[in-house]
């Protein structure tokens, strides 16, 4: 009877453990007793950094293809029930029936989703850059200004959360909303509660960071939270209103849901405190990947962020590790010393450092190019060529040279 290695999601990290546990059962020679299924609704792989963009097209590539060709089996369906002790998950398949999947390793690469804060108004009047979903809802709201009186409000955004995503859904904005509303005056302004708009960056870029607010016409609100929202104004702690009729929120991620039914310690995000090898310790047989997990990238004390940077190697490791432990195969420890940001700045440039101090390597023109690149290329599923794909799936493969 074959054995099976079921995988949760179709993200950057599913699709990497897909691919790897693949390869690691062919290298084996075992692609007769092994099965490796994926499990998502659609076998898309949502390229979310790129959601703050104004143009959504090809943000959702269809990875059937590379699936087929390197012999991954999909299933269309949503795991929602996942029993470690007898080692089964039950799915909803996308015509409403439920299946049951049983496993011999499973990987939780579900991903993550934008935290919703418990303030007024938020759940019903903010829009987000989370999902492709969200970033479409944005966008023809956006579009429908056009059509709406002048007022203040109607030419003002206010993005809620001074992280990655917020800071490039911001300085994309102004150029954005005057595409739209023609030369007139619009308003974008940043809150966040750090003491300055960018200040997780570290010193040298938020220097940097301050200096592409006020280029792209970005008005920053530092050490303030939002304490409501309604349909035409955002609240803040000083007492400041803002007449806004939209509101982006950017503050923050949590690990899938899915994460509560596996046994073990977790993080404030909901993430799986994963081994080296990104075993779930108190789950024999199951491992967790991408965003779903905190494990250390080296021996200096960093561990892995919510980024397709980290879920990608996550993911490689994860899928590689659970098709080992059934061929023979050594395992493999997680491990990625490396780390850079590149961080969008609208009309500015871009920002790209290195480290986790984040020393400033490239900034402007230079820094948008290398940002492109990486959205454009790095980051996207390859061509459905079995030996390319089993080439970038070895574990040891590093995204960042």
């Amino acid at each position: 009877m074959k054995k099976t290695i079921l995988i949760a999601g179709s993200g950057f990290a599913g699709f990497w453990a897909a691919i790897a546990a693949m390869r690691a059962v062919s290298l084996a020679g075992k692609a007769d007793e092994i099965s490796v299924i994926m499990v998502s609704p659609a076998p898309n792989v949502t390229i979310r950094p790129r959601l703050y963009e104004a143009v959504l097209e090809n943000m959702a590539p269809d990875i059937s293809a590379q699936l087929a060709v390197t012999g991954v089996q999909y299933v269309a369906g949503r795991v929602e029930g996942i029993d470690t002790d007898n080692k089964r998950v039950t799915a909803r398949l996308n015509d409403g029936q439920e299946m049951a999947l049983a496993y011999d390793r499973f990987v939780l690469a579900a991903g993550s989703y934008g935290a919703i804060p418990p303030v007024s108004g938020f759940a019903e009047h903010s829009f987000n850059v989370d999902t492709l979903e969200g970033a479409q809802c944005l966008e023809t709201h956006l579009l429908d200004l056009k059509h709406k009186p002048h007022t203040a409000a109607r030419n003002t955004v206010v993005v809620v959360g001074g992280g990655l995503t917020g800071l490039e859904s911001a300085t994309e904005m102004p150029q954005r909303l005057r595409a739209i509303l023609g030369n007139e005056d619009v308003r974008v302004v940043i809150v966040d509660s750090a003491a300055e708009v960018g200040a997780g960056m570290g010193a040298e870029a938020s220097a940097v960071i301050q200096q592409a607010l006020q280029e792209c016409g970005v008005e920053p609100r530092a050490s303030v939270r939002v304490t409501a929202v309604d349909a035409g104004s955002v609240t803040l702690s000083d007492g400041e209103q803002i007449a806004a009729d939209t509101v982006i929120l950017a503050a923050g991620m949590r690990a899938s849901p899915l994460t509560e039914q596996i046994p073990g310690e977790r993080d404030n995000s909901g993430r799986v405190l994963g081994d080296a090898y990104l075993h779930a310790p108190a789950a024999p047989g199951v491992f967790v990947t991408g965003d779903t997990v905190k494990v250390p990238t080296d021996n200096a004390g960093n561990y892995n962020v919510m980024s397709c940077q980290h879920a990608m190697s996550l993911g490689r490791v994860a899928g590689y590790n659970a098709a080992a432990e059934l061929t023979g195969l050594p395992l493999h420890p997680y491990s990625q010393p490396k780390y850079v940001t590149c961080l969008d700045l609208g009309t500015w440039g871009a920002l790209f450092t290195e480290g986790w101090e984040r020393k400033v390597l490239v900034t402007g023109a230079e820094g948008k190019k290398i940002k492109q690149e990486i959205n454009t290329l790095w980051i996207y599923p390859p061509k459905a060529d079995r030996d390319a794909l089993f080439a970038i799936a070895n574990p040891d493969f590093v995204i960042v040279p």
